[in-house]
């Protein structure tokens, strides 16, 4: 008898269970559905406010999409604690941490954008886009043995991009490595007939 009322006891907390677990799923459905609502129509404070009613830090979810809201409504540094809280939720995760870096480029933090494309690198070694733009950082340090190293990788996996070509062959030229500078501006002119940038390059190579 008793071993029955136990059954009956745990059937009960388990139906009880399952209808708190759909009233919250269904809050939580309801407050991205308004969310996203708002934020098409700009109304990123009322959208962030949706979130912030059914918020659990512990939520990966809620964390990525209130540090996306304040992000793009310019509020960049209350943006960057919640993407902080997704690396720690999901360490593995590189949506947040290309996240992370918007708001950090755009206060001008270019060493934590820099971390994170290194962390991004440390998970996913041969990412195309954080190959590319720590290729692009240093370019623009003028560390072109740096730069090179990094475009040797996305060349590999994508041959006949006009953005890769076009930098490595930009990033030969400043090391003096004319001859394979020279057939890089020519693949960049394959890719865009006539493309000034590439044209340019050609004539300081002859």
């Amino acid at each position: 008898m008793e071993f029955l009322k136990s059954k009956l006891m745990f059937g009960l907390l388990f139906m009880i269970s399952l209808t708190i677990q759909a009233q919250s799923f269904d809050k939580q459905m309801t407050a991205f559905e308004n969310s996203y609502r708002l934020e098409e129509n700009g109304k990123y404070n009322e959208a962030v406010q949706e979130i912030l009613n059914i918020y659990n830090e512990n939520s990966y979810e809620h964390n990525l999409r209130l540090a996306w809201l304040n992000y793009v409504s310019g509020r960049f540094t209350e943006s960057l604690p919640y993407y902080q809280k997704c690396f720690t939720l999901k360490p593995l995760a590189i949506e947040a941490r290309f996240g992370y870096i918007n708001p950090a480029a755009a206060l001008g933090n270019w060493t934590q954008v820099e971390n994170q494309y290194q962390e991004i690198l440390r998970i996913d070694p041969q990412n195309t886009l954080a190959n590319y733009r720590m290729a692009l950082l240093a370019y623009g340090r003028e560390d072109y043995m740096t730069s090179l190293r990094y475009l040797n990788k996305v060349i590999n996996l994508y041959p006949f991009d006009y953005d890769t070509v076009i930098l490595l062959a930009w990033t030969e030229l400043k090391l003096g490595k004319l001859r394979e500078a020279q057939v890089m501006f020519q693949k960049a002119l394959l890719i865009r007939p006539g493309d000034s940038s590439a044209s340019e390059g050609l004539n300081l190579v002859k």
